[in-house]
């Protein structure tokens, strides 16, 4: 089966140097699978490695891009260009790191979502993710994430 690429920049605030997603293979209302190739001059290479927190930091984007899809797109599914958002992990409930991605790997990240709340102007999520590089799991996690919309 030959992968779907989707452009990130429809799903996520980030810009380089901290967009850590190439693009997206699939998206829905509850998962996500993002790819992204460690460049050695990431912010978060360090010695060769890509290291712990830039694992998290390439989870965090690659959940919130389930939840940031509802602020990006309109009811008939055209996208926002005005949006403006504000989002932070605000808790990892788990994180198990086993190995770092090198320099040039590239590593896939599959999320799903577990719970959401939704007010007018924000949300608040918890996420599952595993982020592998070919067939070596990389990080496991459950993150809390806070989405705002910036008015």
């Amino acid at each position: 089966m030959k992968d779907t690429v989707i452009n990130i920049n429809d799903f996520l605030p980030h810009r380089a140097p901290m967009l850590m997603v190439d693009f997206l293979i699939e998206i829905s209302a509850t998962s996500v699978t993002s790819v992204f190739k460690i460049k050695e001059d990431n912010v978060f290479v360090e010695n060769n490695y890509f290291s712990e927190v830039g694992l998290i930091e390439n989870s965090a984007q690659t959940c919130s891009s389930i939840v940031g899809q509802t602020f990006f797109f309109t009811a008939d599914n055209e996208v926002r260009d005005d949006v403006k958002l504000v989002g932070f992990i605000s808790g990892i409930k788990k994180a198990s790191v086993f190995m770092l991605p090198k320099v040039n790997d590239t590593i896939k990240t599959f999320a799903t979502l577990v719970s959401r709340f939704d007010s007018d102007d924000y949300s608040i999520c918890t996420m599952k993710c595993e982020t592998f590089q070919e067939e070596n799991l990389l990080l496991e996690a459950e993150i809390n994430l806070f989405i705002q919309e910036v008015k």
